[in-house]
């Protein structure tokens, strides 16, 4: 098999993901890009995956009702992120509209236990607040039942009078609240004395209280239990004082609940009964990232794995028989698998004594490889054990890549995801710098060939890195970058600035600050080839900031190629686009970083 067979298999390797059991109906759904987009899926009686139904664009969401009957689907346009809502009837061939307002965001919140309404929240009365709706699936009419003047969220109903929600308080920290549909009475769970994070919710069947995810006085995230009766008092039931708990889901008949718990970017699976406060892990899979799960009956229940060598496929665990089955293969490659490599977990220490993780992918020990630094977006998300085509691909062909948790990033608790903000946004920068040196000084990496690659804020952080740093570097690949903290904080939807304030410094203080580290005013000193990418439809981080860049570096004449999607937003989910950037990018990097090492 060729190069160019091998990269058209690992561009092309479909997934599955988004696991979601249809009550009642004894199978599940989930969503994968088998046709080059999102759409919604199932498996028949031969166990083979059939259209659940078929979308115009991407699927968002997938909302099955109590009953199994129904289904609330959200879809976007072209990547613009506003999903509208539609219902699917089963048995029907196709959806009717339930929810339209195109220049409006709509976030559902689930649908109310008697099958009747939808929650929901949107933006329709001013950009940057979001209300909360219901809208009954028969009439197709909404109304308006909890307005807020900021970011709010519904998380899921109670019973058929109240639901949660979620208010915003910062881009780490919220506030949920019970709250009464007839009565409006607002009932807020936790402690309001100390700034914390909520997530993750499940109620019991009575009503009277549940589970919940907090990182309340404490670095990372543990689930405690809460009631109505005390709902400022919260018990902690299960903590990993080092790493989070990301996700739990009770069983039907609420004796266990089901947990990962994020270490260092693997996910581990684990069973825990809370009245025994027994709790057991669950192995005989590949190591990698869990997500999605979702309990089919008391016996059973379904998840998405995703691991570096698998792009993701739908998996069942079964508590009796205590074994593992794979139910899809849509992600199945002997390609991708042959020539994937598992990432070793390695550490750096910082310019400050910081250690700095970070996953290292490298198929032969020999010296004097190109190199490809990778950087994840957020900031505050995180790099884990799961499938990169692009980074498989030039590690497979030979390169070292790279992919840190450099400071600012989710995982390691509280204190090290507020390592970057504001004024010490350059610190995480300088982290990548000391990463090459660790690179060079352990894996015997080229020098003269690191390249930088990295999405969304990742892009900031190239466009940074290659502007402050220009010497340490040989190309840069920038995809819906920031080039300017300030316009981006001026130009981003109103339904994002202040959250990103939060994180990056706000407007009317930092504006100095931001003026003077933006990568937009230091372009001029980029000494290396830069491939830019971004999606006309970015709702996120506008086009306008790599647009504002290229046209400053050509004016010039520096070395600077921009690519627009018309028709995706933030992401790139259409697999031609996808192909296009990715083979694109791989070029790029075997053009700019192996030169200078053949003719060595």
């Amino acid at each position: 098999m060729n190069n160019q067979n091998i990269l058209d298999d690992f561009l092309n390797v479909p997934s599955a993901f988004k696991s979601q059991f249809i009550p009642g109906n004894g199978t599940f759904t989930f969503v994968s890009n088998l046709t080059g987009l999102p759409q919604v899926w199932t498996l028949d009686q031969e166990q083979k995956p059939v259209p659940y139904v078929s979308m115009e664009e991407r699927t968002l969401g997938i909302y099955h009702a109590p009953n199994g009957k129904m289904t609330v689907i959200g879809m976007d346009w072209k990547g613009n992120e506003k999903q509208q809502l539609y219902l699917y009837r089963e048995g029907s061939s196709s959806v009717e509209p339930l929810v339209q307002s195109p220049e409006h965001f709509h976030y559902v919140g689930g649908w109310s236990p008697d099958n009747k309404y939808v929650s929901y929240t949107s933006n329709r009365r001013q950009p940057g607040y979001f209300d909360v709706f219901i809208v009954d699936f028969e009439t197709k009419e909404s109304k308006t039942v909890f307005q807020y003047d900021g970011n709010c969220d519904v998380l899921s109903w109670i019973d058929n009078e109240n639901i949660l929600i979620s208010i915003t308080e910062s881009n780490l920290d919220n506030a949920i609240y019970r709250f009464n549909l007839k009565t409006q009475e607002k009932t807020r769970i936790g402690n309001d004395k100390q700034a914390a994070g909520y997530k993750n919710v499940v109620m019991k069947k009575n009503g009277d209280g549940g589970y919940l995810l907090t990182n309340f006085g404490a670095e990372t995230y543990y689930i405690s239990s809460f009631s109505f009766a005390a709902p400022e008092k919260l018990k902690k039931l299960v903590h990993w004082p080092e790493w989070d708990i990301e996700e739990i889901k009770k069983s039907p008949e609420e004796q266990r609940l089901a947990l990962t718990v994020n270490e260092a970017g693997y996910l581990r699976l684990w069973l825990y009964e809370p009245h025994s406060n027994k709790k057991e892990e669950i192995t005989g899979f590949p190591a990698g990232v869990i997500e999605s799960i979702s309990w089919m009956n008391n016996e059973e229940f379904i998840f998405t794995l995703k691991t570096p060598s698998m792009p993701g496929d739908i998996w069942k665990y079964s508590i009796s028989s205590r074994s593992v089955k794979r139910l899809t293969n849509i992600s199945e490659s002997d390609t991708v698998s042959r020539h994937s490599v598992e990432p070793q977990l390695c550490s750096f220490t910082s310019f400050d004594q910081l250690e700095v993780p970070y996953f290292f992918y490298n198929q032969e020990n020999e010296k004097n490889k190109p190199a490809v630094i990778y950087v994840h977006g957020g900031p505050e998300g995180q790099t884990k054990a799961e499938f990169n085509p692009v980074i498989q691909y030039l590690a497979s062909q030979g390169f070292a890549v790279a992919a840190p948790n450099v400071r600012g990033s989710s995982g390691y608790g509280r204190t090290y995801i507020q390592l970057d903000d504001a004024r010490k946004r350059m610190d995480s920068v300088k982290d990548l710098v000391w990463l090459v040196k660790d690179l060079i000084e352990t894996h015997q990496v080229d020098p003269d060939n690191i390249g930088i690659m990295g999405r969304s804020y990742g892009g900031f952080m190239v466009l940074a890195a290659i502007t402050h740093y220009p010497d340490v570097w040989a190309a840069g690949v920038d995809i819906v970058g920031i080039s300017n903290l300030r316009t981006l904080l001026t130009n981003t939807g109103a339904w994002r600035r202040r959250l990103r304030e939060c994180e990056y410094g706000f407007l009317d203080q930092e504006s100095d600050f931001f003026d003077e580290i933006a990568p937009l005013h230091h372009a001029h000193k980029i000494k290396v080839p830069l491939l830019v990418f971004h999606g006309l439809n970015d709702t996120r981080v506008p086009v306008s900031e790599s647009e504002q860049l290229v046209t400053d570096m050509k004016a010039r004449g520096q070395e600077v190629e921009l690519t627009v999607f018309d028709n995706e937003g933030h992401q790139t989910e259409k697999r031609a686009n996808h192909i296009v950037m990715h083979q694109n990018t791989i070029e790029f990097f075997l053009k700019h970083l192996t030169k200078s090492t053949m003719e060595k």
